[in-house]
């Protein structure tokens, strides 16, 4: 059966390639192991859940593109906001890599993404959720 660290593994390796680690600025971290104070672009995964004695075994992973805000000027006051175009740059190749990738006795599935706040380090960062279905042990 398969643990939520082989599937972080699994999904690091996927996306261990230099389309995606040219694109960002720092690197791709497990867990949370991103350091606290990064202010790279950088990704992080993890995996939520996943059932341990049944086959097929399914498990719900994250992957999170980090970005730093950029300035906007809103009525001549100054305001971070999400860097809503580099978030979608870097998404898209993630998405890309992981459509293209192969994962032999498992299929994934991007199911839902979403762009969250980081407002105390001034990053948003877009979660995209992955559904696994594994058919191996």
């Amino acid at each position: 059966m398969k643990t939520s660290f082989e599937l972080e593994q699994t999904l690091y390796r996927a996306l261990d390639v230099s389309a995606i680690k040219n694109a960002i600025s720092g690197g791709i971290f497990l867990g949370d192991t991103r350091p606290v104070d990064s202010e790279n672009e950088d990704i992080t995964i993890n995996t939520i859940t996943i059932s341990t004695d049944a086959c097929p075994q399914t498990a719900t992973s994250n992957i999170n593109i980090h970005v730093a805000d950029v300035e906007t000027k809103v009525n001549g006051k100054v305001h971070m906001v999400a860097n809503r175009i580099r978030l979608k740059a870097l998404s898209d190749k993630v998405l890309n890599q992981l459509r293209i990738t192969q994962f032999t006795g498992m299929k994934i599935v991007p199911m839902m993404m979403s762009v969250l706040d980081e407002p105390s380090i001034h990053q948003h960062y877009a979660n995209i959720r992955i559904d696994w279905n594994i058919q191996i042990d």
